[in-house]
């Protein structure tokens, strides 16, 4: 596309997490920009939107008034119907439209060098490290992520889930296999943190991620997953391999290195190519997420950026909003904990660094959806089961639901079910409200409070209100 700023643009469902970076870096680049979305109509998370009419984007109701002239690009995800009122609107105008996919495709490929985090679970930690790495070394990146980002955020941009860099800059971005799109991209530097069971069946995954690090300039691959490791071949421009376990990994951890705190992690990273050593200290717990950072130190590596200059940016990462976010302490003791865990990997993750330290853990948990219940909910029930001890007890709501058509015929009592089959205990209660009440009814001194779930960003205000109950 020669020209983004020369049309004006209309982003249907603008507060969505893959829609909002999206237009934060369009607008960076001067373009006008207009949406509307669902949640904004329903009133929920209305300082999202306050926030974003604040920094001059023209927010209408979705009903298709903003719909107003030829010239206008729609943009829309492709999960959103043709029977959306700016869909419509945009099909009788004639106006072009995009997938979100495909605009950011557009500016990720346009860009001299585009590093792209690719992997079933992961890729938004990845690239805030990667993106802060980037930031802390002078290299002025523009960074696309799914996540607001700590090291971004604050009173002036309190939803800084994007930066905007300099013109030939790095183009640092999360990219989804979940619909496909992932085959768009040509990264120069292309990671591949892991590949698991999600929203595609693992032949479909494979075949999508084996296709992606082969497409790249350099591959970052996990040698820790054995599903990642198995596609190191197919990285025709060469493989930069990482990992913790012992391995022929190129950045690695030195043995015995490795120690866990409930809020950080430390370890001794090698270059083993040239034996250079550092000391890594985390400010972000668990052994996932110092696979998070050596998949971030691998990437840095393979742009030019010194690793022991990587290693120390590292240490002043901040974490994301809605990645083991501890909201909270309450006054008898009980820590609540904000989680963006939804599948079964991001879950079991997010389980084990709790277990490793004492205390019982109340796991709530908030389907993201219909459809991805019946894709992973056997694997999702047995983690939540066998990850959990006796006394840890597993709560879930109805799915989310903000409109639309689904089959909704299977949903959370089913996964409960499951769970109790498994030998966990588990509780079914349909109402989000009325599992923060059971929740502090069971509360104890000690306990850990794991709130988990994606694609809404009210969580957060039930896990900061379910916090202010506790005594």
């Amino acid at each position: 596309m020669a020209d983004l700023t020369a049309h004006p643009w209309f982003f249907c469902g603008i507060g969505g997490s893959g829609m909002l970076p999206l237009a934060l870096i369009l607008k960076g680049k001067g373009a006008r920009i207009a949406g509307s979305d669902r949640s904004r109509d329903q009133g929920r998370t209305p300082e999202k939107f306050a926030w974003l009419e604040s920094l001059g984007f023209e927010l209408h109701p979705q009903d298709g008034s903003g719909i107003t002239s030829a010239e206008q690009i729609l943009v829309a995800s492709a999960a959103v119907e043709d029977t959306v009122p700016e869909m419509v609107r945009a099909a009788e105008l004639g106006c072009r439209r995009m997938r979100r996919a495909e605009l950011l495709s557009t500016l990720f490929n346009a860009a001299p060098l585009g590093i792209a985090v690719g992997g079933t679970s992961g890729k938004s930690t990845v690239t805030g490290m990667l993106g802060w790495i980037l930031t802390a070394c002078g290299r002025d990146p523009t960074i696309m992520n799914g996540a607001v980002m700590k090291n971004f955020a604050g009173p002036d941009a309190p939803f800084a889930s994007a930066r905007v860099g300099g013109v030939d800059a790095p183009f640092v971005s999360e990219v989804d296999e979940s619909d496909g799109s992932i085959a768009a991209y040509r990264p120069g530097i292309a990671v591949l943190n892991n590949v698991s069971l999600d929203h595609k069946s693992l032949e479909e995954l494979r075949s999508l991620f084996g296709d992606f690090i082969a497409r790249a300039g350099t591959a970052v691959v996990n040698l820790d997953d054995a599903e990642s490791a198995a596609l190191t071949s197919r990285a025709l421009g060469g493989a930069l391999t990482f990992g913790i376990g012992p391995s022929r990994a190129d950045i690695g951890v030195v043995d015995g290195s490795v120690d866990e705190s409930p809020l950080g992690i430390t370890a001794t990273v090698e270059l083993r190519r040239t034996g250079e050593r550092h000391v890594l200290e985390l400010k972000v717990p668990g052994r996932h997420n110092l696979s998070n950072a050596l998949a971030a130190l691998a990437a840095a590596h393979a742009a030019e950026v010194p690793l022991a200059d990587a290693v120390r940016a590292l240490g002043d990462y901040a974490g994301l909003a809605r990645r083991f976010d501890v909201v909270g302490t309450s006054p008898g003791g009980v820590t609540v904990i904000d989680d963006f865990g939804h599948n079964p990997e991001k879950v079991a993750a997010t389980l084990a660094t709790l277990k490793a330290h004492p205390g019982r853990v109340i796991a709530f948990f908030q389907p993201h959806g219909y459809g991805p219940l019946r894709q992973m909910g056997g694997e999702l029930a047995e983690v939540l089961a066998t990850r959990l001890n006796g006394d840890d007890r597993t709560i879930l709501c109805d799915p989310v639901y903000f409109g639309g058509t689904v089959d909704r015929s299977v949903g959370s009592e089913r996964i409960v079910e499951l769970i109790r089959e498994h030998g966990g205990m588990a509780e079914h209660i349909p109402a989000r409200a009325d599992c923060g009440a059971r929740i502090a009814e069971l509360a104890l001194p000690g306990d850990r409070i794991l709130i988990m779930g994606a694609r809404d960003d009210t969580l957060s205000a039930f896990a900061r209100d379910l916090l202010a109950r506790l005594p």
